[in-house]
């Protein structure tokens, strides 16, 4: 089965009401893989809207246990281990400005011998990933 990794960006884009990717996000047919994302990527997507009221809090915290309990999104769980594989990551790519959620899904991304990812965030293309969201329709 192909898998797909689904990084903040998407998960925005599909959230957030009139988000320039909602489009491209939508578009992007995954119709026949299982999504792949991290506890991470989800802390992040949380934190990207904690500022947007209560209601808004509301309703990403019912997209997030959506997607925690969705049998077609495998949600790879934090670890002491991903954190400190994340963190060497990061550690080596000082010219970069690679986020550590971003070095956290790239060696899952490795490890699961995952080339998709859902996001256009030209961290990963840098890193030989195939951007599906790399321009909007």
């Amino acid at each position: 089965m192909r898998r797909v990794f689904a990084d903040t960006l998407y998960w925005l884009a599909i959230f957030v009401p009139g988000d320039a990717w909602a489009d491209a996000a939508r578009a992007a047919d995954c119709s026949d893989s299982l999504l792949v994302t991290t506890e991470e990527v989800l802390s992040e997507f949380l934190t990207a809207v904690s500022a947007h009221g209560d209601h808004v809090r509301r309703l990403a915290c019912r997209l997030v246990r959506e997607i925690l309990n969705d049998p077609g999104i495998d949600v790879v769980a934090q670890s002491h281990e991903s954190f400190l594989a994340g963190l060497a990551l990061y550690e080596r790519r000082p010219d970069k400005e690679y986020s550590l959620t971003d070095c956290i899904s790239m060696n899952i991304m490795r490890q699961r011998q995952i080339h998709e990812i859902l996001t256009h965030d030209r961290h990963f293309a840098q890193e030989g990933f195939i951007r599906l969201l790399d321009r909007q329709t």
